[in-house]
C-alpha cells in the first residue's frame, strides 16, 4: 500500500480512525473482517487504541503507522485493527485492564495490545518509537521479535493469554461483599486521603502530572457541608482558584486544558476535552453556591461562553474534544510572544498584558525535551486580576476594562490562526455531562440562555441518537448516529435531564430520565451482584462483561447510577429505586473502602444516601410571582443534598410522584412542603422561612 491510497478506516465515521485512512499499515476497524483473517492466516493481532486529540498517538502515526518499513513489518506480523477509545471505550477499558496487569500501572494511550485471534491479550505497550531509545524498545526490533516469539513459542503464548483472561474474568465475576454499602467511614477515610495528598502551595493532590479531577471537589464541598471541617472548603477553594489562575486555563479564549504537566498548573497539556469543561462549570457552580465568591461563578460562566462558541454544533449538540496540536506544534495556538502581544495591542496595552499575565521576552516556559526557553508565553495569572488590578496607579475598575478589551483583541486574533483539529463525534455520555452543567449553571445564575443550550442539546441526543428499538446510541457524526449505548451514556444522560428538570420544571425531562433508567436496569444491571455492566445484555459479545466504578477523568456509570437512583427514588416514592442503589454500593464495597478518594463521585452518592438529604415540593403556579421567589429562595442556600419538585396545574407531576396529590397550595399562596431524612416539616409560605429551614 501507498501513501496515496487509503485504507479500510476511510469509510469510517470516526475522526481518529479516519486520520490513519491514508497509513500503509493496512488496518481494519474492530469486526469480524478483521478476526476472521487473523484465524485464517494464522496471525496475531494488534489492537491499537487512541483517540483523535492524544498528542502521543500522533506523535506515533508520523513517527511508525506512517513509515514505509514499519508498515510492511506490521503488515507481515499482523492484522492491524484500529479503535477510536471514545467511540469505544468498552473495548478500551477491557485492554487498559490488560496494560495494568502486565505492566503493574503507568498506562495511557496510545494503547499496543497484541492478542490472540481469539482476542485474548499477550502483549501490551502505550507509545512505542519507530527505533529503541533510552531503554524503549522500539516498531522495528519488537515486530519481528513477536512474530519469531509467536512462531516458535506458541504453546507458551497461548497459556500466557489464556492466564491473563481468565484473572480477568474471575475479577469481573468477584462475588459482592457481605453486609450493606459503605458508610460515613468511606467519606471521613476518603476526605482523608485527599488531606493527606494535597497540595498545600499549589493546590490539587500528588505532584506532576496534575489532573483537574472536579469530583474529588464537589465531593470535600459536600463533605464540608456535612461536617462543618473547613479544611475541606480551604482544598477545594485552593484548588479552584490555582487552577483558575494556572496556564491550565485558557485566558485568552476561556476553557480548560487537559492537565497541567507541573505541579504549578503552569505548563499544560493544551488539548480540551468536553467533559473536563462540563465537571469543571459543575465545580465551580457549586463553590459559588457554597461561597458566594463572584470569582467561580465568573469562571463558570467563562467555560460556559468557550463550550457554546466553539463546542457546539448546528443541532445543538456538544463536539467532543480539541487538539493539542497545531501545525505540527503543540500548544502552538495557545501561546504567544511579547512582540505578538505589542502588534495586537499596541505597545501600552502589550505592556499590561505581559506585566499582569507574565510573558517576558525569550518565552516564560521550556521545552519539554531540551529544556530550552520555548521563546512563547503561557499567559498565567499569581493573583485574581481584580486584585492586581488594585496594584496600578490607576483605577482598578478601569484597569479591569482594559484587560477585557484586550483579552477580546487577543481572542480575536488568535482565531486567525491555523486552528487544532476539533473532534466533532457527538457522544451521548459526554453530552449528558454538559447537559447537567448547563442546567446545575441556570438554576444557580438564573441564566435562561444556559437552560436553552440543554433543552437544545438534550432534544438532539433524544430524537437522533436513539436506534429504532428507542434505545440510546452512543455516538453521532456526519448525520448519523451509531454503536450501542453503554451504561456511561445511560448514567451521564439521566443525570442530565435530572438537572434539567430542577432548570425547567418540564415533567417530560423527569419523565424520560425514569424511562431511561428503567432501560438502564433491563439491559445493564447485574440483578444478583448489584450494580451495572459497562455493556448491555444484548452487545457484542467481548471476552469479559465488566463493570467499572473507579472515577478518574471521568466518573463511571455505576458512581452516577448511585445519586440517579437516590434521586429518583426520592422524586417517585418508588423504595426499589433506593434498594437497587444499596446493591450497588454493597457491590463496590470492598473496593470502595480500600481507598474511597478513588471514589469520589460514588461518595457524593454516599452521601446523598447517608443523609440528611430533602424532599421539597413547590406548590404554586410557575411565572408568577411568588411561586419564583419561593423558587429563588431554594437557589440561595447551598443544600446539595435535595430533590425539588414543582406541582402546578399543568406539570402532571402527580403520575411521577404520587404523593404530591394532596400538597396543595395555602390560601391561594405558593407553598412549600418540606421533608428531611423521612419527616415533613408543616407547610411554608413564607420564602425567608424556608431558606432558614435550608440553612439549619
Amino acid at each position: 500500500m501507498t501513501m496515496t491510497e487509503l485504507n479500510r478506516l476511510a469509510n469510517e465515521k470516526s475522526p481518529y480512525l479516519l486520520q490513519h485512512a491514508g497509513n500503509p499499515v493496512d488496518w481494519y476497524p474492530w469486526g469480524e473482517e478483521a478476526f476472521e483473517k487473523a484465524a485464517r492466516e494464522d496471525k496475531p493481532i494488534l489492537l491499537s487504541i487512541g483517540y483523535s486529540t492524544c498528542h502521543w498517538c500522533h506523535v506515533m502515526e508520523h513517527e511508525s503507522f506512517e513509515d514505509p518499513e514499519v508498515a510492511r513489518l506490521l503488515n507481515e506480523a499482523f492484522v492491524s485493527i484500529k479503535v477510536d477509545r471514545e467511540e469505544r471505550p468498552d473495548i478500551d477499558a477491557i485492554y487498559m485492564t490488560v496494560c495494568q496487569i502486565l505492566s503493574k500501572g503507568g498506562c495511557g494511550w496510545p494503547l499496543n495490545i497484541v492478542m490472540t485471534p481469539d482476542r485474548k491479550p499477550f502483549f501490551a505497550a502505550t507509545y512505542i518509537p519507530k527505533e529503541a531509545r533510552f531503554g524503549r524498545a522500539g516498531m522495528v526490533d519488537l515486530v519481528p521479535k513477536i512474530k519469531e516469539i509467536w512462531d516458535t513459542q506458541r504453546d507458551e503464548v497461548v497459556r500466557s493469554a489464556e492466564s491473563i483472561t481468565e484473572a480477568m474474568r474471575k475479577a469481573a465475576d468477584a462475588p459482592a461483599a457481605a453486609g450493606g454499602a459503605p458508610g460515613m467511614s468511606a467519606l471521613t477515610t476518603g476526605y482523608n486521603q485527599l488531606l493527606g495528598r494535597f497540595d498545600e502551595i499549589n493546590g490539587g493532590f500528588g505532584t506532576a502530572p496534575k489532573f483537574p479531577t472536579p469530583h474529588n471537589l464537589v465531593f470535600l464541598l459536600r463533605y464540608w457541608k456535612r461536617t462543618g471541617d473547613e479544611e475541606a472548603l480551604l482544598m477545594a477553594e485552593k484548588t479552584l482558584a490555582e487552577m483558575r489562575l494556572g496556564g491550565i486555563y485558557d485566558h485568552a479564549g476561556f476553557g480548560f486544558h487537559r492537565y497541567s504537566t507541573d505541579a504549578e498548573w503552569l505548563l499544560p497539556h493544551f488539548e480540551k476535552m468536553l467533559y473536563d469543561q462540563a465537571l469543571l462549570v459543575m465545580a465551580y457552580t457549586e463553590a459559588y453556591q457554597a461561597t458566594g465568591k463572584e470569582n467561580y461563578k465568573k469562571t463558570a460562566r467563562e467555560i460556559i461562553e468557550y463550550v457554546l462558541r466553539d463546542m457546539t454544533s448546528p443541532e445543538g449538540g456538544f463536539y467532543s474534544a480539541e487538539d493539542a496540536d497545531s501545525e505540527g506544534v503543540e500548544g502552538k495556538f495557545y501561546v504567544w510572544t511579547t512582540e505578538e502581544l505589542e502588534a495586537v495591542l499596541g505597545k501600552e496595552d502589550g505592556e499590561l498584558i505581559a506585566r499582569l499575565y507574565n510573558a517576558r521576552r525569550g518565552g516564560n516556559y521550556s521545552e519539554e525535551a531540551s529544556g530550552e526557553s520555548s521563546g512563547g508565553n503561557i499567559l498565567y495569572l499569581r493573583a485574581p486580576l481584580d486584585e492586581l488590578a488594585m496594584s496600578f496607579s490607576e483605577d482598578a475598575g478601569a484597569v479591569s476594562e482594559r484587560v477585557e478589551r484586550a483579552r477580546r483583541k487577543l481572542c480575536e486574533a488568535r482565531e486567525r490562526r491555523i486552528h487544532p483539529h476539533k473532534d466533532d463525534k457527538i457522544l451521548t455520555d459526554w453530552n449528558g455531562l454538559m447537559i447537567a452543567a448547563l442546567s446545575k449553571a441556570a438554576s444557580a445564575f438564573g441564566e435562561p440562555s444556559y437552560t436553552n443550550a440543554a433543552r437544545r442539546a438534550a432534544e438532539f441526543i433524544l430524537t437522533t441518537m436513539r436506534g429504532e428499538d428507542g434505545r440510546l446510541l452512543h455516538r453521532f457524526r456526519t448525520g448519523e448516529a451509531g454503536i450501542t449505548a453503554h451504561a456511561d451514556d445511560y448514567s451521564f444522560l439521566i443525570w442530565g435531564l435530572l438537572e434539567l428538570y430542577e432548570a425547567t420544571f418540564d415533567a417530560e425531562y423527569l419523565r424520560t430520565a425514569i424511562a431511561l433508567q428503567k432501560d438502564m436496569n433491563e439491559h445493564y444491571l447485574d440483578a444478583e451482584r448489584g450494580g451495572y455492566y459497562f455493556t448491555a445484555n444484548d452487545a457484542e459479545e467481548m471476552i469479559i462483561r465488566h463493570k467499572e466504578v473507579y472515577d478518574g477523568a471521568v466518573p463511571s456509570a455505576n458512581s452516577a447510577a448511585l445519586l440517579n437512583l437516590l434521586r429518583i427514588g426520592r422524586i417517585t416514592g418508588d423504595a426499589s429505586y433506593e434498594g437497587t442503589a444499596e446493591n450497588l454500593g454493597k457491590a463496590f464495597s470492598a473496593v470502595v473502602e480500600q481507598a474511597p478518594s478513588a471514589y469520589t463521585q460514588l461518595l457524593t452518592g454516599l452521601d446523598f444516601g447517608i443523609g440528611p438529604s430533602y424532599e421539597i415540593v413547590i406548590s404554586g403556579e410557575r411565572g408568577k410571582e411568588d411561586t419564583e421567589s419561593m423558587l429563588e429562595a431554594l437557589r440561595g442556600v447551598y443544600v446539595p443534598n435535595k430533590v425539588v419538585l414543582l406541582r402546578d396545574s399543568s406539570s402532571g407531576i402527580e403520575d411521577i410522584a404520587p404523593f404530591t396529590k394532596e400538597q396543595d397550595t395555602i390560601d391561594g399562596k405558593a407553598t412549600a412542603y418540606v421533608c428531611m431524612n423521612y419527616e415533613c416539616e408543616l407547610p411554608l409560605t413564607e420564602p425567608g422561612k424556608i431558606r432558614g429551614l435550608l440553612s439549619r
